[in-house]
């Protein structure tokens, strides 16, 4: 009898514990039923704006945005000041892993992006706006294979490039021979003007114009409040007449992209669509926040006559028949993108 009851316990003990693992896989908790939630993806995001910068808080709204469009499945951690890739090395950084998202300047790899050189050419860009929403047409329409390597989800452009400098600028004969912070197509503007361009990336730009390794800086007037650059020159030249801009992107490594579920890739498409006029008019408010700052540390803005500008305009032609010269050479449509680029500032200016 006594054999009999232990028999029956140890039997009673052994259907329990059955029913204990297959109640989860009958539906959980409470009785419900349903698949099980689905694994969550983690992202990093390697940014070499500062936490403070706008274009990096636009690029966490960004993040959070796809996050709350996805019901939480996809969560993106910022490294912003170039905490994980400095500043040229963002794109290697993505291709290889080191990174899932990255953004940064094409510029910032002169000749890694030949074709998308014609974006930062001096043709007058008059805003943020316009020259974001140009880039991305462009891109759109060339589908360039020298971003093959990487998904790119979408680009944006700051406004005309200024002269920002420690001494005045009002001629040509002023910029002979000033050391001037210059970057990719920026340093062929500053030699075709007269200048020693210094090559570096803007992080490390307030340090050399502070300590004279920089007398000037060729950059978008919001640089000089983002990266409190006005407070170490004195003079801001407006030299618009050939605004020239800095195409930037934000770009996926290729292996997370294609893993991703299809309808989280399209959720990444939907708002990486929508934060391009984001950045764009973030640009714009930007450049107004400089142009405030600046003003309010009392340096002097210097506006170049007619004569003068037309003198600039002259001397980056050069740089636009080298472009061209230059595409050809590799076998790349560099005349009809910048017929394109032409024709779309002109009716950009007709609006």
């Amino acid at each position: 009898m006594w054999d009999a009851r232990i028999t029956r316990a140890i039997v009673c003990l052994g259907l329990m514990a059955s029913f204990a693992v297959l109640l989860p896989a009958c539906g959980g908790k409470g009785g419900e039923t349903g698949a099980p939630a689905a694994a969550s993806i983690k992202l990093s995001y390697s940014i070499f704006f500062p936490p403070t910068h706008l274009q990096c808080i636009t690029a966490d709204e960004w993040a959070k945005e796809i996050e709350k469009r996805t019901g939480g499945r996809v969560t993106i951690t910022l490294y912003p000041g170039g905490s994980l890739t400095k500043a040229p090395d963002v794109y290697e950084g993505v291709m290889n892993g080191v990174s899932d998202i990255g953004m940064s300047c094409f510029a910032y790899t002169r000749g890694r992006f030949p074709l998308l050189e014609g974006l930062d050419l001096p043709l007058g860009y008059p805003d943020g706006t316009t020259a974001t929403r140009i880039a991305n047409e462009m891109i759109q329409k060339y589908q360039p294979q020298e971003l093959a390597d990487t998904h790119l989800l979408y680009v944006h452009a700051h406004g005309p490039g200024i002269l920002a400098s420690k001494k005045p600028v009002n001629t040509l004969e002023d910029v002979a021979g000033l050391k001037i912070r210059a970057t990719g197509l920026s340093s062929k503007v500053v030699e075709s003007l007269g200048g020693a361009p210094v090559g570096m990336s803007q992080p490390e730009t307030y340090e050399a114009l502070q300590k004279g390794v920089a007398e000037a800086t060729l950059c978008p007037v919001e640089t000089l409040k983002g990266w409190k650059q006005g407070e170490v020159i004195d003079y801001v030249v407006d030299t618009s007449c050939i605004g020239y801009t800095t195409a930037m992107f934000v770009t996926m490594n290729l292996d997370k992209w294609n893993a991703l579920p299809p309808d989280i890739q399209q959720v990444f498409n939907e708002v990486s669509e929508e934060w391009i006029s984001k950045h764009g008019a973030a640009w714009d408010q930007a450049d107004a926040i400089g142009r405030e700052f600046v003003d309010g540390l009392g340096k002097q803005t210097i506006a170049l006559d007619e004569a003068e500008q037309a003198r600039w305009r002259e001397k980056v032609v050069p740089i636009l028949d080298e472009y061209v010269a230059n595409m050809t050479a590799k076998n790349l449509p560099g005349d009809t993108f910048l017929a394109d680029l032409q024709e779309k500032l002109a009716a950009s200016a007709g609006r």
